[in-house]
């Protein structure tokens, strides 16, 4: 492929990927949980894991 083809297939590229980034951005409507809830929610998955016999499936939290 010549390089000057190349170029304008990579310019071209670039330009619908920003447009189709630009449409795409959406401002989520539910903000991430504090960072102190996020911490206490793995503590209790940490003692879940602790808590739980080594021969048996670990408890885990997925949400």
């Amino acid at each position: 492929m010549h390089a000057d083809i190349h170029l304008q297939l990579h310019t071209l590229t670039a330009a619908e990927l920003h447009r189709a980034a630009a449409h795409a951005v959406e401002v989520p409507t539910t903000p991430a949980p504090p960072l102190r809830v996020q911490l206490g929610w793995r503590l209790v998955e940490l003692g879940l894991r602790l808590a739980t016999p080594a021969d048996r499936r670990p408890v885990t939290l997925a949400a």
